[in-house]
């Protein structure tokens, strides 16, 4: 079944297919999102936030592309952007974060102010089918934001779903979700709500019938769990921050309390 894709971006905006030349942009954006706005990775990791937005940067940058080169990633632009330096203009859109201990004084507002390029909000994925795809990929962001790995293997293991529909013998199958986020000055015009539903056509007409999505952000889970019909959406399982606990040296510790009460879940959407 063929669908027609009647999701837009909002004025002013327009959704594409990632290129090879955006992985920096994207990494950019990710690696600021999650570091200094993350309702779980800011409260995490408050100090030495800049640091670490450079380390997970640079940690993102290959698996940004990787997601781009299956050419299942799709990102929102600015078709009215200013570009604040000509060699911006120039190349269509410059990043100028300098990652060495020279730009360590930079603010989370710094780094905003030096992303000149037009890509305001990421949609990375992937086919969950790729045998090249093993998980390994994720060591170096997971070394930057060593919770991610303990999130995402509560949630993992919390779902019941048989293996196969979480990892499919065959490509073609199952899109899995590499990453959302929109940049803090982009944040509140409805962007990733417009690409999380508009992708959900693409994905469907090229013949996929699963996409799966962790998401750490009510507003990512309800983009997922309210999609346009004919597509619905269920979270196949969760992690509560206030509860989970582990032992450490005979003491029982609640590492995500310090988050509050933060949806952590896997959403599955189905055509």
């Amino acid at each position: 079944m063929t669908f027609v894709n009647p999701i837009r971006a909002p004025t002013g905006f327009e959704i594409r297919k990632l290129e090879e030349k955006h992985a920096d942009w994207a990494a950019a954006i990710i690696s600021h999102s999650n570091v200094f706005h993350s309702p779980v990775w800011a409260r995490l990791y408050p100090d030495e936030q800049t640091k670490r937005a450079y380390a997970t940067f640079e940690a993102a940058r290959s698996l940004m592309a990787l997601n781009i080169a299956s050419g299942l990633s799709y990102g929102v632009f600015d078709t009215n952007y200013q570009f604040k330096r000509p060699e911006s203009a120039a190349e269509g859109g410059k990043l100028y974060w300098d990652t060495s201990a020279n730009g360590l004084h930079a603010t989370g507002a710094d780094l905003i102010e030096q992303m000149d390029f037009p890509l305001a909000s990421i949609a990375m994925a992937y086919d969950a089918g790729d045998p090249t795809r093993d998980g390994t990929e994720w060591a170096p962001l997971v070394a930057c934001l060593p919770r991610f790995a303990t999130l995402f293997h509560v949630i993992m293991e919390g779902d019941g779903r048989d293996p196969e529909a979480k990892k499919p013998k065959s490509m073609g199958v199952v899109v899995e979700r590499g990453g959302t986020s929109t940049r803090r000055d982009y944040e509140g015009r409805g962007l990733a709500k417009a690409m999380g539903h508009f992708v959900l056509y693409e994905w469907a007409n090229q013949g996929f019938r699963v996409m799966q999505v962790g998401a750490a952000n009510q507003g990512v889970v309800n983009i997922f769990t309210k999609p346009p019909a004919p597509f619905k959406g269920e979270i196949v399982a969760r992690m509560k921050t206030l509860e989970y606990e582990e032992e450490v040296d005979g003491e029982k510790i609640r590492p995500f309390a310090v988050c509050g009460d933060v949806p952590c879940v896997d959403d599955g959407n189905l055509s």
